[in-house]
């Protein structure tokens, strides 16, 4: 009987992907041995020799890599670290104090103008200034006249002295400036009466509780009066709390010069008003009272034209 063919090379197609199938199973889930770690010995890897061989020097020299050297970052700061690596948290300090030392520690330096230092002989040598006496116009006479030096111990207290100093801060925090004051220009022509308030603009920057204030901040001011004074009292300049009041910038004096006598004129007509209603010697008509209290309830108003310059500075 006569196979066909494509009977025997199917079945030969199929012998072979049934044995690749077991060869490569056989392959993946064969028993492998696995690495056996000892607690007492550590696994170290094997070397391998893998220096490679070159024909000539030109090849090795371009087949060189650059290495970057590759620190850590240090957690101690590098300027507090001696010569020898050790960290000293006063190392700054000590260096400022060898300095110190070491121009304490000679003798040749002059602080003071005129000084010479040591002779070769190691003699100390006064300081000298010339003095000339000109008998005529071609002839000068010089003398040397010794002077007092400075000694190493008064520059040694000078300086304990400026490190030892500890000036104290302004308590309002407001840069110190020539004037000791704030220039403000008035914003806008305003009406204000007692208890209002004024708005301003500063002229230049400042500094308040460490935090900059530029220029044109607006600035408000509540206004009181007096005689012929509107007193201005400034609590916070940008939310910063501060105790100024104003000073006119032409008179020097404290508040705006305004023209009028408002207490001295409301006084005289309280006192004509009572004299005219008394009908009883000594007692006042209800009449009498009633406009007392309306000449004391008057609103004053005045008008503060725009750019008056003021000076802003602290009570006193």
């Amino acid at each position: 009987m006569k196979l066909e063919k494509n009977k025997v090379v199917f079945a030969v197609l199929l012998l072979c992907v049934a044995i690749f199938i077991a060869a490569y199973t056989a392959l993946v889930l064969g028993d492998h041995e696995e690495p056996v770690i000892d607690a007492n010995q550590i696994p170290v890897p094997k070397l391998e020799d893998e220096q490679k061989a070159y024909d000539s020097k030109l090849d090795a020299i371009n087949d060189l890599k650059e290495v970057r050297q590759t620190n850590a970052p240090s957690i101690y700061d590098e300027r507090l670290l001696d010569s020898t690596g050790v960290y000293d948290p006063d190392l700054l300090e000590k260096k400022k104090q060898w300095i110190l030392d070491s121009l304490y520690g000679h003798q040749d330096m002059g602080f003071s103008e005129g000084t010479y230092g040591n002779d070769m002989d190691g003699q100390e040598i006064a300081d000298y200034h010339i003095e000339a006496n000109g008998r005529n116009e071609d002839s000068v006479d010089v003398k040397l006249i010794p002077q007092e030096g400075i000694s190493s111990k008064e520059i040694s207290l000078e300086h304990q002295l400026f490190f030892a100093s500890s000036p104290k801060r302004d308590q309002m925090g407001i840069r110190a400036f020539v004037d000791r004051s704030i220039p403000v220009l008035v914003d806008g022509t305003q009406t204000v009466k007692a208890h209002c308030r004024l708005r301003m603009r500063l002229m230049r920057d400042v500094v308040i509780n460490k935090i900059d204030i530029p220029r044109n901040t607006i600035v408000y001011g509540f206004v009181s009066f007096q005689p012929n004074r509107a007193m201005i009292d400034i609590e916070n300049i940008n939310h910063q709390p501060v105790k100024l009041k104003a000073f006119d910038f032409e008179d020097g004096s404290e508040g705006i010069y305004i023209e009028n006598s408002f207490r001295a004129e409301a006084s005289k007509e309280v006192i004509d008003d009572m004299v005219q209603d008394v009908s009883i010697p000594g007692v006042p008509q209800v009449g009498g009272i009633k406009k007392i209290f309306l000449r004391n309830n008057r609103n004053t108003k005045v008008t503060i034209l725009n750019n008056y310059q003021l000076l802003l500075k602290e009570n006193l």
